[in-house]
């Protein structure tokens, strides 16, 4: 009778009870932990604290450093002691990360605070995307993990889209308003976690099943985790071909976005109502990458939405005011169908039993490196007043890049995997597993959705 109770409803969506469950509180979890009121304000807020532009800008360089660094030891400790256990300790220092501005508003106050974010957000980096994936494939309802992942996505942005215009007014009224919300937000994350079933097997960590709790151990994942990526050729070429959606979306979004509209003539004043819209336009495909014909493989749309995050950086040296933000719409929109889309391929091309939340922490780190390489160019270009060739030059990179990874897939070089057995991504003319067949056959796993 219970093990018929966990499977209720499995009829008609293809979910059991206890998956269901996961996914539901990993909405949650997303939500409130990346539900950071003070983003908006931080600066202007630093600056009245009596920080300056230099001590501002040098703690933001710290930060982006200490995340790289935190990143491989924190996926090692989520395969050792379980990717919920990682959820829970990151839920804890991100809410005192929080907090840190309201004891202390200084520069010692917000370094702190830079620093335990970087340590919270590389907690769960890895062990969130591990943990959903891991538990919907227990629950044998793997089919569901892209449409979980890019909702999770889509719910955060939507929050911060209704939160975020909110923080003027309740700083008006109470000025530390934007951190402490920030920490009851985390909090909340907190209580996501603790709500999270425990996982039996993959994502719940070694540690307890060898013995292994001290550095060896550690570094037996780390090699393990480097080996995976120098044998798996297949492994190893996904990660690079993400590299280009994360680095285009983060420098376009990050910090060529008000250069871009103020070079076309945007006032400030209008950049919020703009970044709304690519929010919203982000959420939106986020939520539905299915949309996305199933003629192409999911490792074929990710080339082609990487292609059309580059075409419309080229694009935007044309048009005018309102073809700007249309094409910066579109850019957003490609982004948020890319990401879950992405975050799959990578999943699934993780060898079975590999440490998977380094492994992620691994991609994680690869991405933000070439990043911040990248950011030291357009700094670059944009001091010397180049911002069209920026694009131009940022457009040709990606297509070259991409160029190199489709000839590598087509020469045979690189043959394509999935979930770790061998199993090639879903090609054309395969659609999404029906609720009525039995996920345990060749024939099923052979059919991986988009």
């Amino acid at each position: 009778m219970r093990a018929r109770s966990s499977r209720r409803g499995a009829g008609t969506t293809g979910l059991t009870v206890t998956a269901r469950r996961i996914i539901r509180l990993n909405y949650g979890f997303q939500l409130l932990f990346n539900l950071l009121w003070w983003m908006p304000v931080f600066y202007a807020y630093q600056k009245a604290a009596g920080l300056s532009d230099g001590q501002i800008f040098g703690i933001q360089s710290i930060y982006y450093v200490a995340f790289c660094l935190f990143e491989i030891p924190t996926g090692l400790i989520a395969d050792r002691i379980g990717t919920r256990n990682c959820l829970l300790a990151g839920a804890v220092v991100m809410t005192a990360a929080n907090l840190a501005p309201v004891v202390s508003a200084s520069y010692t106050g917000f370094l702190v605070h830079f620093l335990a974010i970087a340590a919270g957000r590389s907690l769960t980096s890895g062990a969130a995307s591990a943990y959903l994936y891991d538990g919907l494939r227990a629950e044998k309802c793997d089919e569901h993990y892209l449409r979980a992942e890019g909702t999770a996505r889509a719910l955060g942005l939507v929050a911060k889209v209704v939160c975020w215009p909110l923080v003027g007014p309740l700083m008006a009224v109470a000025h530390p308003t934007p951190y402490v919300l920030s920490a009851a937000s985390a909090a909340g994350s907190l209580a996501c976690a603790v709500a999270l079933p425990r996982l039996a097997g993959a994502g719940a960590g070694t540690g307890k099943t060898d013995g292994g709790r001290g550095g060896g151990a550690f570094l037996r994942d780390a090699g393990a985790a480097l080996r995976c990526v120098v044998s798996s050729r297949w492994l190893t070429l996904v990660m690079v071909q993400g590299v280009a959606i994360f680095t285009l979306s983060r420098i376009c979004q990050v910090n060529l976005f008000q250069p871009i509209l103020l070079d076309h003539g945007i006032a400030e004043a209008s950049h919020g109502s703009v970044m709304a819209a690519m929010t919203v336009a982000e959420a939106v495909a986020s939520a539905r990458p299915q949309w996305l014909s199933r003629r192409l493989p999911p490792v074929a749309w990710v080339s082609v939405l990487s292609l059309a995050l580059a075409g419309s950086l080229a694009a935007m040296t044309f048009g005018g005011p309102w073809a700007v933000v249309a094409l910066l719409c579109l850019f957003a929109a490609a982004t948020g169908f890319a990401y879950p889309i992405q975050r799959k391929l990578v999943n699934d091309a993780v060898p079975a039993h590999a440490p998977r939340a380094t492994l992620l922490s691994v991609e994680s780190i690869v991405d933000r490196a070439v990043c911040a390489l990248a950011a030291i160019a357009a700094g670059a270009y944009l001091a010397a007043g180049r911002l069209d060739a920026l694009l131009w030059h940022s457009a040709l990179a990606t297509a070259v890049l991409l160029g190199v990874f489709q000839l590598l897939l087509r020469s045979g070089v690189v043959k394509r995997e999935g979930a770790g057995q061998g199993v090639r991504p879903a090609g054309p003319g395969e659609t999404r597993a029906g609720a009525a067949d039995r996920p345990g056959t060749a024939r099923n796993r052979a059919r991986k959705p988009l």
